[in-house]
């Protein structure tokens, strides 16, 4: 029998365990990593005695790239989490609890990234002064600390004491009780132990991504006055939903109520994609609600962020920590929009109230409303509030103490039972979560509870339901058609030079909503429609290059403009909307407005940049004609050396090859899409990368101030350039 035990869970997740050595390692740890090794069966229930807990690692190998496509592969908070009070690692008393703690290992960068993102993911904010630094007067500053730290049992305690840290390099390196570890390559390792060993890859393989441990169906959300599609209704520990989180529908508009783990695969199955949204409306920092925060960023324009200073100071410290990036880096990413707490703070068209709630981290809960036509509609969202008998065995006399007065008591039990149209609760119980009993006499018109894994018992059923994933409440209906409204303004920011004649008769094609898998464009064939896409997000396949195209792609353009086969196919990746243009139509539209020698030229440009793994994805066609008008090129003969200190312009190679080296040591060849000085775009900074022409080599050159502000620009950016100071550091230690 074999003494290492190998499971690769899923892309990118691995299990290593020698029972011999009692030892069991989750190898790469991104989101929801615990919930798939609970579907594996490698996280069951166990009972000693009395007293029942989990099983489950007791080492985490971290991924050396902190970012693979676009998603953390790094997330050890909750893993950290299970072992430590669901398996009862640092329980007093429990069986469990034997003096070994659980163990970090990988590269030194992201073992100290991991503690300090852990630490922030377990407190917050971690001190009065930093409370006081977000606008809190410091009398409640003083109040919200001793709050915090009876969440923390008394103390803020570095990582450093909970857990241990193994650095790995190339050496083979002890773990425990005789197990060795050492690094063979980028995101390669290999175990051994006595006479046997065992390599786990951590490098996703190309084209894919992070999988969910659970199954979605696809929906099709409609655009509406004002409701909630519910995105989410487990918590950080159900392996067979998302975790709890809502979409608010505001006159069309799509805002997230945070952003847990596989947000952009929920949405694709909501037939919503990242462009399409308007914003995010954000709780707190923990993992399960924000983790998704990448994501985001996979977005052509910075998102509206709404949360108080506190939360967002909390949040911002939490992502740098973990990205190992200065907290500017957030408004590089989201357009902040600070929330005053405790009142109504006019957005537009609706309002929206945060209330701070009581939780180990700094949180929010949000009541919503809106009205039309003298109706008024309004939502309350409840993530992770607490009991209130929990609360209740707070409070104290002593204002010096850990904990809370009377009156605070009373107002937060009187702000959770504000009535409103529908409710969204957490009801995970324990000690940091909410209470369904709590709510039996709430006014409100509708409850539905969230937060939890279990199911609904006969008692909570008399008071709430758990809405299933993807169904819609519709507080405000209208007739208006929101589609058409989105298809309008699209074409308006396209073509400004067109008449409302022109473009109505474009609006009066049909507006299609292709069902899941459909192929809109097909290969070697000229498709007969131009799609403008409104909604969802539709897949281009071409021999080597797989891009997600989303709301405000144009597709099929190039074929019928130049009436040749398309080279390319476009499939629907979830329920997909486009408006569906005639070809003999768009052809004669693009000639009167005189645009077809200018569309056929910045067409040949974008269908370059679709290429490419930078610039292919979530651009709509108004920035990538942008791009287009601004790019321009540049031949440069063989053995050609790139000046570093160049801060203002990102190459793309466009033909060639270039070589990147430090120091004489190869870094990366780059070929066709490849781009090199994202120092330029990230920090302004001189190159650290002396790039060469291996050959005679074309290049595209793009402005910085152009790329600077465009989230996914910057966040595959700081993915390629993370990569590269890896292989930088590998080579180094030879």
């Amino acid at each position: 029998m074999p003494k290492i035990e190998h499971i690769q869970i899923a892309d990118g997740i691995h299990w290593v365990a020698i029972p011999e050595a009692d030892l069991k390692i989750l190898c790469g740890c991104p989101a929801d990593s615990v919930k798939h090794l609970m579907k594996k069966g490698l996280i069951v229930k166990k009972k000693i005695g009395d007293v029942q807990f989990e099983t489950g690692p007791n080492a985490i190998l971290l991924s050396d790239i902190l970012i693979q496509r676009g998603s953390f592969g790094n997330l050890a908070e909750f893993p950290v989490l299970q072992m430590l009070y669901l398996q009862g690692m640092i329980l007093p008393n429990h069986p469990n609890n034997t003096g070994v703690r659980p163990l970090l290992m990988g590269a030194k960068n992201q073992i100290t990234a991991q503690l300090q993102y852990i630490r922030r993911g377990n407190y917050g904010l971690i001190s009065e002064e930093e409370i006081i630094a977000t606008g809190i007067a410091p009398e409640t500053a003083h109040q919200m600390m001793r709050l915090k730290l009876k969440f923390a049992f008394g103390a803020i305690h570095p990582t450093e004491d909970l857990l241990d840290s193994l650095v790995v390099d190339k050496h083979p390196t002890p773990v425990r009780n005789d197990v060795m570890i050492r690094r063979c390559g980028m995101n390669i390792y290999e175990f051994s132990y006595k006479d046997e060993a065992v390599t786990v890859d951590l490098n996703l393989p190309p084209e894919s991504a992070y999988t969910l441990p659970y199954l979605l169906e696809y929906h099709h959300i409609d655009r509406n006055y004002f409701g909630i599609a519910h995105s989410g209704n487990g918590d950080g520990w159900d392996s067979s939903r998302p975790s709890m989180a809502s979409i608010l529908i505001d006159q069309g508009r799509f805002y997230l109520i945070d952003a847990g783990p596989h947000i952009g695969l929920i949405l694709e199955a909501l037939g919503i994609s990242v462009n399409e949204l308007e914003g995010i409306f954000h709780t707190h920092a923990h993992d399960d609600h924000f983790a998704g925060l990448t994501t985001l960023a996979n977005s052509e324009k910075r998102l509206k962020y709404y949360a108080t200073p506190l939360v967002r100071a909390s949040v911002q410290k939490k992502l740098a920590a973990l990205a190992g990036v200065d907290e500017g880096e957030f408004h590089h990413l989201f357009d902040v929009h600070d929330l005053v707490s405790d009142q109504w703070n006019d957005i537009g068209s609706i309002e929206v109230k945060p209330i701070i709630s009581p939780h180990p981290v700094e949180t929010n809960i949000f009541f919503f409303r809106t009205s039309r036509n003298g109706k008024t509609g309004s939502y309350a969202h409840l993530a992770d509030i607490i009991s209130m008998r929990a609360l209740e065995d707070m409070i104290t006399e002593d204002e010096n103490d850990m904990g809370i007065s009377r009156e605070y008591f009373n107002e937060i039990s009187e702000k959770y039972l504000e009535a409103v149209n529908l409710k969204k609760i957490d009801i995970g119980g324990e000690l940091i979560h909410g209470n369904a009993e709590d709510f039996r006499n709430d006014p409100s018109d509708k409850i539905t509870f969230a937060h939890t894994a279990k199911p609904l018992t006969e008692q909570q059923k008399q008071i709430g339901y758990r809405a299933e994933f993807g169904a819609t409440d519709i507080i405000i209906s209208s007739d208006d058609d929101f589609t058409k409204q989105f298809a309008e303004k699209y074409l308006k920011t396209y073509f400004p030079e067109a008449g409302k004649e022109q473009l109505d008769a474009l609006l009066a094609n049909p507006i299609t909503t292709f069902e899941p898998g459909t192929v809109l464009v097909e290969p070697y064939l000229v498709t007969e429609y131009v799609y403008l896409v409104i909604g969802g997000s539709v897949e281009m396949i071409h021999t080597g290059i797989n891009n997600i195209l989303s709301a405000g792609a144009l597709i099929g353009e190039l074929s019928g403009l130049m009436d040749q086969n398309s080279k390319e196919t476009y499939q629907a990746k979830g329920y997909a909307q486009a408006l569906c243009i005639p070809t003999e139509q768009y052809i004669d539209f693009i000639k009167e407005c005189g645009l077809l020698e200018r569309t056929l030229e910045l067409q040949y440009l974008r269908t370059l940049l679709q290429k490419s793994y930078l610039f292919g994805e979530a651009l709509s066609y108004p920035l990538q004609t942008k791009l287009a008008a601004v790019m321009s090129q540049s031949r440069f003969e063989e053995r050609y050396r790139f000046p570093k200190e160049n801060q203002d312009e990102l190459y793309m190679v466009s033909f060639g090859i270039v070589e990147l080296s430090v120091d004489e040591k190869k870094i990366a060849t780059l070929l066709e899409g490849d781009v090199f000085r994202e120092e330029a775009v990230l920090t302004g900074e001189p190159s650290i990368f002396q790039a060469r022409a291996e050959t005679e080599v074309e290049i595209y050159r793009f402005p910085t101030e152009i790329l600077t502000d465009i989230p996914i620009i910057r966040w595959k950016l700081f993915e390629i350039y993370q990569r590269r100071l890896q292989t930088l550091f590998d080579l180094s230690q030879d």
